[in-house]
């Protein structure tokens, strides 16, 4: 059987995956591995190839897995040189001048800009980033891209895990360049044209241009269609989803129908196909141009043109991107008398977008856009194979059309069915949850979209530059609404399935055997379904992983109890983008608030937040923590507003934040573990408690603490900052040098 499938040319369609899997070992890796030694084996195991006959198949296949290894090593290498960005070290308020490269609204007054930094000042930054993202508000009117804006701004760097072994967030802010985030207080001003770099009238202008008229796009839409329609509507067009209420958000993703709003394979595939039918039954309507010319690939190539403008007016996100590509080839592929539709083209517009952007392998969206992609031409081909008896009944004239309308809606059926389980995998791995319904919402919703809304979303950019489109979006809108309807009826019934983190091998070895599944012929891919099902069995089996006791943000501002039965954190209101992470991940949707007690800070507001307590203060805190931690409730925090917050957990550790360094002292006396987000010059509690401080959490990320009798067990995010974009952890900027990159202190000082 393998000999079968190497003669279909089955291991070439393994080629992304080695070049794949080389590029996330590099990334993965604690370190740069040395560009020599990648070369060399790239080199020697080419040669390899090429010295390898063609009687030692499968020798010739290891060598050429060994080089596509080491060639993915290679790209993931210069994409990282290749980005090379500048990200901020820590939080700082300083005064930023940009220039606008991009925007977008969200539908609340607010303007989200990607600035081109040109300048910081009060103070000036040693090492600012080239580019930033920055939320406006109050503005008069939305900044037009180009513009020259400055104003006072607070910015932090991109996140990193939420948890440790979560997804980094400054890893994709790296190779998008991106170096903070941020908001400005109050509205930016706007500088005069000559105001700005001299530099910056001429750079990237087709660019600004193609951003503009995204911009002009949305706006267009959006004030035709109001609402949640409108942004839906513009989200599909121009990738703009930020306008989309925060319930309609949560209602197609909980339904399983985010999917949609991205602009993705689905979007392209719809765009292009309804395209290329349309065109070639005009053409068709002309007999001496259908007998004349090539009205196939006639209509191929005005499909490749429309995606290429669906592209181009997308915003160029990465799921455009690779959706583009992957149809872009496809439709290549019907110039030359191929197929369209085949493994083959998958596997090549893979290969280009590994090599174009490595870094995309460890997405979601990448991971999930191919799965899916691959799963469904896997067994559309199965389909097409299988043998079909003849049936006279199905071919009367009255059944006909039964059996045509049938068989969309079971083509529509399988292909939520193969697209669900194909992601749910990689849903797990990154999202932590699962979708009970996803399968009748996508029934209900697939109809709406393929026969209403991009077709009539196609005609309605075709007559923008008339003027006339008013009444087609208003079609579309029609036809959004009824999605929105079936994404908020569906993600009522429930069917959110937490399902937290899995361990770490399974996710590896569930993805070879679904990789044996889909691109193996033979029988040979049933062993990828006995890899599934049986990793999925011992995971099933064996005990689930002790849960953490405590988890600390990497700022520490956010701390939190883990119980059997809920999350306690020290905040009322935690932010969510962190804590609906934790959630996810602990699979505890239930949070405790603090308790709130009586009692000034000290110092008061508004005082230097380090001074020195008196004697008597100290012991007056002292006393207070004492007192809370021994009469609060177990496993839940009470807090003085603006000074600390303590809890003692079950098994009796007493666990102690502190927002004003002035109450270091008494929390070091009374707690076990003391947090802080103050970055002090030291590590170490006086009393011999474990202190966290805002410094050692910068330099290892988010922590998970477990408690076992006496011991400890600290599970930190980073455990060396060698990465680059990592190495803005490590950055001292009163000295304006990198300090040692490796794990920061931790420790239980016996002071």
């Amino acid at each position: 059987m393998l000999g079968e499938e190497a003669d279909h040319g089955r291991l070439l369609l393994f080629s992304p995956v080695f070049l794949g899997a080389g590029s996330a070992f590099w990334f993965l890796g604690g370190s740069d591995f040395p560009l020599v030694a990648s070369l060399l084996c790239l080199l020697v195991s080419a040669a390899a190839v090429f010295l390898t006959g063609p009687s030692r198949p499968a020798l010739r296949a290891s060598f050429m897995a060994l080089a596509l290894f080491a060639g993915g090593m290679l790209s993931a290498q210069f994409e990282s040189w290749r980005a090379s960005t500048v990200i901020l070290d820590s939080s700082v308020t300083t005064t930023v001048t940009g220039r606008v490269e991009r925007r977008e609204g969200d539908g609340r007054g607010r303007w989200r800009y990607i600035l081109a930094v040109t300048g910081t000042e009060a103070p000036e930054l040693k090492r600012p980033p080239r580019r930033i993202t920055a939320i406006v508000r109050g503005a008069d009117a939305p900044f037009e891209i180009g513009d020259i804006i400055t104003g006072k701004a607070r910015l932090t760097p991109p996140a990193g895990p939420a948890l440790p072994a979560l997804n980094d967030f400054s890893f994709g802010a790296y190779f998008d360049g991106i170096g903070a985030n941020g908001f400005f207080y109050g509205a930016p001003e706007k500088l005069d044209f000559e105001a700005g770099p001299q530099a910056a009238r001429s750079k990237d202008a087709l660019l600004e241009w193609l951003y503009r008229l995204r911009s002009s796009i949305g706006d267009r839409i959006r004030s035709i269609l109001p609402g949640d329609t409108g942004a839906f509507a513009a989200a599909l067009v121009t990738d703009e989803r930020r306008a989309i209420s925060k319930t309609t958000t949560e209602a197609l993703r909980q339904s399983g129908l985010a999917h949609i709003v991205a602009i993705s394979g689905l979007n392209m595939a719809l765009s292009a196909g309804i395209f290329f039918v349309g065109f070639r039954m005009l053409l068709s309507l002309f007999p001496g141009v259908a007998q004349a010319y090539p009205t196939k690939k006639i209509a191929a190539a005005g499909a490749l043109i429309a995606v290429t403008a669906y592209y181009l007016i997308s915003g160029f996100g990465v799921s455009a991107e690779r959706a583009f590509i992957m149809m872009a080839i496809m439709l290549i592929a019907v110039f030359f008398d191929r197929p369209s539709i085949s493994l083959r083209n998958i596997v090549l517009s893979a290969l280009i977008i590994i090599a174009i952007s490595p870094s995309e392998v460890l997405g979601p969206s990448f991971q999930m856009s191919f799965a899916a992609t691959s799963a469904l031409v896997s067994g559309y081909q199965l389909w097409k194979d299988r043998r079909v008896r003849e049936n006279a009944f199905l071919k009367l004239p009255i059944i006909r059309p039964v059996v045509a309308v049938a068989g969309f809606f079971g083509g529509v059926f399988l292909t939520s069915l193969i697209g669900g389980f194909s992601t749910a995998l990689f849903s797990i791995e990154h999202f932590h949850r699962l979708t009970a319904y996803g399968l009748p919402a996508n029934l209900a919703t697939m109809p709406i979209i393929s026969f209403i809304v991009m077709p009539a979303g196609l005609l309605a950019m075709l007559l923008m530059p008339f003027g006339v489109d008013a009444p087609l979006w208003k079609v579309v809108g029609f036809g959004l609404d009824l999605v929105i309807a079936v994404a908020k009826t569906v993600s009522g019934w429930g069917g959110d399935i937490g399902v937290g983190r899995l361990p770490a091998w399974y996710f590896a070895v569930a993805v070879a055997g679904f990789l044996l599944l889909t691109l193996l012929r033979t029988r040979l891919r049933h062993v990828g379904t006995s890899i599934i099902a049986i990793s999925t069995l011992i995971v099933l089996l064996l005990p689930v992983p002790r849960p953490p006791d405590l988890v600390i943000s990497e700022d520490g501002s956010l701390v939190a109890v883990v119980a059997a039965e809920a999350i306690a954190s020290n905040r009322e209101n935690p932010p969510d983008f962190i804590f609906d992470q934790w959630q996810r991940a602990l699979v505890l949707p239930t949070h405790d608030p603090p308790k709130m007690l009586d009692g000034p800070a000290i110092p008061a507001e508004g005082e230097d937040r380090r001074v020195r307590l008196s004697r008597d203060q100290q012991n007056e805190a002292s006393a207070a923590m004492r007192a809370a931690a021994a009469g609060g409730e177990a496993n839940r925090f009470s807090c003085v507003k603006k000074a600390w917050c303590t809890s003692k957990l079950g098994d009796g550790h007493i666990v102690t934040v502190i927002d004003n360094a002035a109450y270091l002292g008494p929390a070091c006396d009374t707690a076990d573990i003391v947090v802080t987000s103050v970055r002090l010059r030291f590590n170490s509690c006086r009393a011999g408690g474990t202190l966290f401080t805002g410094e050692t959490l910068r330099r290892t990320g988010s922590v998970e603490l477990r408690f076992a009798g006496a011991d400890l067990e600290v599970t930190t995010a980073f455990d060396t900052l060698s990465r680059p974009w990592m190495r803005h952890r490590a950055y001292d900027w009163r000295n304006d040098r990198f300090t040692d990159s490796g794990k920061s202190g931790i420790s239980d000082s016996d002071g």
